[in-house]
């Protein structure tokens, strides 16, 4: 383990898994880890071995305390270097985004500031009960980057997002879910179980279908990217002339699983 963290990578049976390590610092996420995140999303679309991405904190005691403060004052401390900084996490958030396989943040402890952004980058966001979220960037004086707030717009609304800015406070994982940001929570004990059903779940279905759909959704939401709905239309046509959609029809009719093979 470097002082600075690093980002384990393990894949299995179709699902990937992105662990942010660095238990010193209560997984913060330092420069090189921005990097090989962002090193990470940009290859992932290219691996047929993965139907699932999954970004977790390793361990049980945090997701991440956000980015790593430590880093600040020598990459952070002036107009010019927070510019540099903050594009750097955008890019990495961004590339999160624009994965095509769909992606699922499982959440235990806190979840802040940019850690916060790179969890509302995933399609999903699982949290157990002990999990909060904050933006404690009003206790440290930062201007925190509009495209950061525009994503916490998008997963936690105008409400939630003023109170995460102006209060620097908690906002806890139930809150979250009743804002609609949080697409399941649980109690902690037997969280692994549930949070696997549920990443389960969606690498069973079509990778065609959820691979158009999360385009569509992207073009329908994300209006700072031209051209998404043209290929969304393109991807939906590409999943109904496909092998799985006949499979798909298949299994319906004779009350089976299907068995999707993403062609």
């Amino acid at each position: 383990m470097t002082a600075s963290g690093q980002i384990l990578i393990d894949i299995q049976d179709g699902i990937a898994t992105i662990r942010l390590a660095n238990p010193q610092r209560r997984n913060a996420i330092s420069t090189p880890m921005w990097q090989a995140l962002r090193a990470f999303a940009a290859s992932a679309g290219a691996r047929a071995d993965i139907r699932v991405v999954i970004v977790r904190g390793d361990g049980d005691a945090a997701f991440s305390a956000g980015a790593d403060i430590s880093d600040f004052e020598g990459g952070r401390s002036n107009v010019a270097q927070a510019r540099i900084y903050d594009d750097m996490v955008e890019d990495a958030c961004r590339a999160f985004e624009a994965i095509p396989q769909p992606t699922v943040a499982l959440l235990r402890g806190p979840c802040v500031g940019a850690g916060a952004s790179l969890a509302a980058s995933c399609d999903l966001l699982a949290a157990a009960d002990d999990v909060f979220f904050a933006v404690p960037a009003a206790k440290l004086g930062l201007g925190y980057d509009p495209r950061g707030i525009e994503r916490f717009l998008r997963v936690f609304g105008m409400p939630g997002t003023r109170g995460l800015l102006y209060t620097a406070e908690r906002l806890p994982a139930a809150r979250a879910h009743a804002l609609g940001a949080v697409h399941m929570l649980a109690p902690a004990v037997g969280f692994d179980e549930a949070a696997d059903a549920l990443v389960r779940r969606v690498a069973a279905n079509a990778p065609l279908t959820i691979k158009a759909a999360k385009v569509a959704i992207r073009a329908l939401t994300v209006q700072r990217e031209a051209g998404l709905m043209s290929q969304a239309n393109a991807l939906a046509g590409i999943a109904d002339a496909s092998a799985d959609y006949v499979e798909g029809r298949r299994a319906f009719a004779e009350k089976r699983a299907a068995r999707f093979r993403g062609n």
